[in-house]
């Protein structure tokens, strides 16, 4: 079945498992991104919007953030139907209930990969992510390498990932953008039907999140 690209118009303004770097090779870090990030602080300074020190907690602030609710997310939709289908239809007021503040952010969406279709998600432009969920993304979410091969060939990317898909699986890649962010939500593992919102927390990885793979498998 054919892949299909799910793009929207960008209109930027500004602990991965196993970092896949074989083939998604660092890029010069002095991007046009980089030089717009540090005009736009020195602007926000100057003008006396925000202090040095303001900017600087903000970013600490995001770094530190991890996957750990983007776990909570995806173990308790597996247990719970009813918060599955919330989740879905309204992330970002289920976001709120875990305490996010979502006021100035970006919208979230949630997509469910199924038997029959698997969401991978990329920035194609540059690096736009849902942080406020789940932190800072990999390093190779923002190389040029992905961001332009997983919307021509996103199979190939997939498998070189290890996620192998059958032909009659459609594959969806979501372009995230400025003003709308994508979070997965991987199958349930097959096995681990029962089991605890806190026991399936681990098997939820960053990959699972991004969809270039599926959660981790539970151990034998």
């Amino acid at each position: 079945m054919a892949s299909t690209h799910d793009h929207h118009d960008h209109h930027h303004g500004h602990h991965h498992d196993d970092d896949h770097a074989r083939t998604f090779q660092p890029d010069h870090p002095d991007t046009e991104y980089d030089v717009l990030e540090q005009a736009l602080r020195e602007l926000l300074i100057e003008k006396g919007l925000l202090t040095a020190r303001q900017i600087q907690q903000q970013i600490d602030s995001m770094d530190s953030r991890g996957i750990e609710n983007g776990q909570e997310l995806v173990a308790r939709a597996w247990t719970d139907p009813a918060y599955k289908a919330r989740l879905i239809a309204e992330p970002m007021a289920v976001i709120r209930d875990m305490g996010i503040d979502m006021e100035h952010q970006p919208e979230v969406k949630v997509v469910e990969n199924t038997d029959a279709v698997h969401n991978v998600i990329v920035c194609t432009l540059c690096s736009c992510y849902p942080r406020s969920v789940l932190g800072i993304p990999p390093a190779w979410y923002k190389k040029k390498a992905y961001r332009a091969r997983v919307v021509v060939e996103p199979r190939q990317v997939l498998r070189e990932f290890g996620t192998d898909l059958p032909d009659t699986v459609e594959v969806r890649v979501h372009d995230s953008t400025a003003d709308l962010r994508y979070i997965v939500l991987p199958q349930q593992p097959a096995g681990t039907e029962g089991w605890s919102k806190d026991a399936l927390k681990p098997l939820v990885t960053r990959d699972a999140l991004i969809g270039v793979a599926p959660a981790r498998l539970p151990a034998a």
